[in-house]
């Protein structure tokens, strides 16, 4: 009989190859495999992610399913595993499912967070955080492209094409917002977060979504070029992806 269950869990990225394993590198998956070996003492046991994160990208709130062949004690379970994982993952909650619930493909909402700041020099600390951009950004011309960003568009210049069947996205929020979530001492008086939530993202979608946000707002890229490249007869020639530390998956919502 196997058993299937639903985690909540969250991480700082800044040290890890993204979620999922990978040969010769520590990955957030590789951790928490772990971690879980150690509490269950087997090893028939699987999971599997419902999103995929860059090096250094950190989540807030992300899932993984759990497959076991015994059932779990859910009230010491999350304890157990959280007393063996590092202080930069930690498990937030479990919950049974059955075997018909779909990590992947089931639907569910997705909302990125990018963090960033720009002037001057930021202190060291926040590199694991956010992004900051020496030069001065125009804010107003960067909200008006992320504006755009809303709706059904074709993203094909906006990803990484390998294994790339469709383009086309919806994007059901777009905005930039002053920064009242992450907040340190350490941390330029003001900070800024790029809001996106869309069912789904390809590889590297929101990192160089950002990353044209940034063009705009630097003066290399004019509004009637951004919206050009959402065109599906457009292929931008020289993207940008904006550095993986200030991205974090905020929340999923199943």
């Amino acid at each position: 009989m196997k058993y299937y269950y639903l985690i909540s869990f969250q991480y700082l990225g800044f040290r890890f190859h993204g979620w999922q394993k990978q040969p010769g590198v520590i990955t957030v998956q590789s951790q928490v495999d772990a971690a879980i070996k150690k509490v269950l003492k087997l090893q028939d046991f699987h999971t599997l992610g419902a999103s995929r994160t860059d090096s250094m990208v950190s989540a807030t709130s992300s899932l993984f399913e759990l497959m076991t062949t015994i059932e779990i004690n859910k009230d010491l379970f999350i304890e157990n595993v959280n007393s063996y994982l590092s202080p930069d993952i930690r498990l937030l909650s479990i919950k049974e499912v059955d075997k018909s619930f779909k990590i992947i493909s089931g639907q569910k909402l997705k909302e990125y967070h990018y963090y960033f700041s720009f002037g001057g020099h930021s202190h060291p600390f926040c590199a694991p955080f956010m992004t900051h951009i020496q030069e001065d950004l125009n804010l107003q011309a960067m909200q008006e492209a992320a504006n755009h960003f809303t709706g059904i568009h074709s993203f094909h210049n906006y990803c990484h094409k390998d294994r790339v069947s469709n383009w086309v996205k919806e994007i059901l929020k777009s905005d930039l917002v002053d920064n009242d979530i992450l907040v340190a001492n350490f941390f330029p008086e003001k900070t800024y977060i790029y809001k996106v939530i869309a069912p789904s993202f390809m590889r590297y979608q929101v990192r160089m979504m950002m990353g044209a946000l940034f063009r705009v707002g630097m003066n290399q890229l004019s509004l009637i070029d951004f919206y050009d490249s959402l065109k599906i007869n457009v292929v931008k020639r020289e993207p940008f992806l904006a550095p993986a530390s200030g991205l974090c998956l905020f929340k999923i919502e199943t």
